[in-house]
């Protein structure tokens, strides 16, 4: 039986408008389409059918944003990369080109199943949750502007971490291991891995290195020094570099397993470790010495 499709489109990317037209027609050849909307924030439709299949036009970050706003519709998401990297959107148009009819039609689709995690803000010990959100990748505590040292109370399962002093600090998911962790010197983690990674910005250390925890761990972080700015956030908890809210002296920052997990569907002709070593370069050689 042919899938019904929702079309999420980022019409920021120049490349969106001819791709658009011709990702239609494949779809509609192979399956239909009950809704073509624009990739951005708004809520979705009260009226809006449950599809079989979500097919986002764009890059990572629309990827992810488009995961969050469509996670309770609970369909397999397809990225099909219009952006740079295209490391989380693992198709682009060739190749939704020559598998079109088993992606639209009625063939079998080849699914990874990711983790999500979620995110609280409790201000001070008992009050109640200011602030809620989820992640596909990471959530992240940076310093923010004026720039300068934050600290950081870490608790792991109940039982009192390091206190972390420096720029801040990432909680991601295996999914965000190769995104902001992977710059901060936190370790690559497979995507099949229920675990959470835990890796300092910055410290003022030179012992302080990430940690891997299960992904069913308690993360619990106290705010012992912050940035305040004037106009604009100092210290800031980001969630999958797109949700952004302020953080004051004396919040608890709560991370979580989000408890369900989301489809994406993978695509046969790639694989994770190709992807690692084509698109970011994994282990890549020194380059050959300079000849005059």
């Amino acid at each position: 039986m042919a899938r019904s499709v929702l079309l999420l489109v980022n019409p920021d990317k120049p490349e969106v408008a001819v791709a658009t037209e011709e990702i239609r027609a494949l779809i509609e050849q192979h399956g239909t389409i009950v809704a073509e909307l624009p990739a951005d924030n708004e809520p979705l439709p009260d009226n809006l059918p449950r599809p079989d299949l979500i097919v986002v036009l764009g890059g990572d970050g629309t990827l992810l944003a488009q995961t969050r706003r469509c996670v309770e519709l609970d369909a397999p998401m397809l990225g099909v990369n219009l952006g740079k990297i295209g490391f989380m959107a693992e198709f682009d148009m060739p190749s939704v080109r020559l598998q079109a009819e088993s992606l639209f039609g009625a063939g079998p689709l080849a699914i990874r199943k990711l983790g999500l995690i979620h995110a609280e803000v409790h201000r001070g010990e008992r009050n109640p949750i200011r602030f809620a959100g989820s992640a596909v990748n990471d959530c992240v505590i940076t310093a923010g502007p004026p720039y300068r040292l934050i600290t950081l109370a870490l608790t792991i399962d109940g039982t009192l971490g390091p206190t972390v002093h420096g720029d801040g600090l990432v909680i991601s998911t295996p999914t965000g291991s190769t995104a902001y962790n992977l710059s901060t010197g936190g370790p690559i983690v497979a995507p099949t891995v229920e675990a959470l990674s835990i890796s300092p910005i910055a410290a003022q250390s030179l012992s302080f290195r990430p940690i891997v925890v299960g992904s069913s761990s308690i993360i619990e972080i106290t705010m012992l020094r912050v940035n305040r700015a004037s106009g604009e956030h100092g210290t800031t908890l980001v969630l999958d570099g797109q949700v952004h809210t302020p953080l004051n002296l004396g919040d608890r920052v709560l991370v979580t397993s989000h408890g369900r997990h989301v489809r994406f569907v993978r695509n046969p002709a790639s694989d994770y470790w190709s992807r690692l070593i084509n698109k970011l370069h994994w282990a890549r050689a020194p380059r050959g010495r300079l000849t005059d």
